[in-house]
């Protein structure tokens, strides 16, 4: 081969590696750290995260692959806003009602006592306003979020002796999710804010006198009804509590369009998907406990009563001191309105009509 013949192929060859170069960078995967807020051992609650992160794979074609790790593993259970508001991962699987300590209004986004229930709080986010008014909210944490499943309305939990008035309430050592604790302060109880995997060890231990988690399924793998055997409900402070995903702005930000719609489709799977698994689950769950010894008993009139008595009271207070709460919960409450105006002539009563009808 002559030299201007050599140069030509070598020039050739030049412009083929140089383009070459920046095709095999872009295809390199992008990889996020998910941190969860819940023990690996609840297959509902932390499984929407790994179905979230199967489905972003898959749908990507392994363009973007995230890891999810239990809570405790990379950050403690409660401090993944902090984690994913700063960069230390690029996203968290959790109940955003255990930040209402930074802010009343993160409980907002799962659930509030007596708020809407899952169909109602799926519809707020999704056709109404609580989608855009949430990601307001979340924009000065640099969060992102998606909602990331719902575990239906909740049991009202496991207690060592039976509730039998409102009078019971008052200096019961509790654990009880989030925003609740306020309600049950205003009650006279104690409310207590465990991490799930550290539950059991507390009430066996007797360092509470009752707890509640989410319902039989769940609860029956942490084994609850060992040690506390009055099994109450309903959880009128979780009539449909939801989960979230949070994503760092600048991680989504930094996401192609493509990316960006494959996360929130993943995610809206991964929330349907948890809430079939709990309500496919809850029944049979529900069988075994009895089975086993568990008494299955209403709350008495008179705590619902209470408990929603100042429930209102303290949404009237926060509407006066926090302007934030104010403008999302104006909206929610009227949203929940209707909803229960709605829901009155055509669920309910369906509901009612089946659940006594002799199948």
């Amino acid at each position: 081969m002559d030299r201007r013949s050599l140069i030509k192929h070598a020039g050739i060859a030049g412009v083929l590696a140089a383009g070459a170069a920046p095709a095999v960078h872009a295809q390199a995967a992008i990889r996020w750290r998910l941190a969860s807020s819940f023990p690996k051992a609840l297959d509902t609650i932390y499984g929407a995260a790994e179905v979230f992160a199967k489905g972003v794979k898959d749908m990507s074609g392994g363009k973007l692959e995230i890891s999810v790790h239990p809570g405790g593993e990379l950050m403690p259970a409660f401090g993944v806003v902090d984690g994913v508001q700063q960069g230390t991962v690029e996203c968290a699987h959790t109940a955003p009602y255990y930040f209402h300590g930074k802010d009343e209004t993160f409980a907002i986004g799962t659930a509030i006592p007596f708020g809407l229930n899952s169909r109602q709080l799926t519809a707020w986010f999704y056709d109404g306003n609580g989608m855009k008014l949430m990601r307001e909210f979340y924009k000065e944490y640099n969060i992102v979020n998606f909602p990331g499943g719902n575990t239906g309305a909740q049991m009202g939990g496991w207690y060592r002796k039976e509730i039998k008035s409102k009078d019971d309430i008052k200096g019961l050592k509790m654990r009880i999710g989030g925003f609740a604790g306020r309600v049950l302060t205003m009650m006279g109880g104690v409310p207590q804010n465990i991490p799930g995997g550290e539950i059991y060890q507390a009430l066996e231990k007797g360092t509470i006198d009752a707890t509640e988690w989410v319902g039989p399924y769940d609860d029956e793998k942490l084994g609850f009804q060992k040690v506390a055997k009055n099994y109450y409900y309903p959880g009128w402070w979780e009539g449909g509590a939801q989960l979230d995903f949070y994503i760092n702005q600048k991680a989504f930000d930094a996401l192609t369009p493509e990316l960006k719609a494959i996360v929130e489709s993943a995610a809206s799977y991964a929330h349907t998907e948890m809430q079939a698994r709990y309500d496919a689950r809850n029944p049979a769950a529900l069988k075994r406990l009895v089975a086993g010894g568990a008494k299955v008993l209403p709350f008495p009139k008179d705590v619902m009563d209470e408990a929603f008595k100042h429930s209102m009271a303290l949404y009237d207070e926060l509407n006066t001191k926090n302007p934030k709460w104010k403008k999302v919960y104006e909206d929610y409450s009227s949203f929940r309105k209707d909803q229960n105006l709605w829901f009155r002539f055509t669920e309910a009563q369906f509901d009612r009509y089946m659940q006594s009808a002799k199948l």
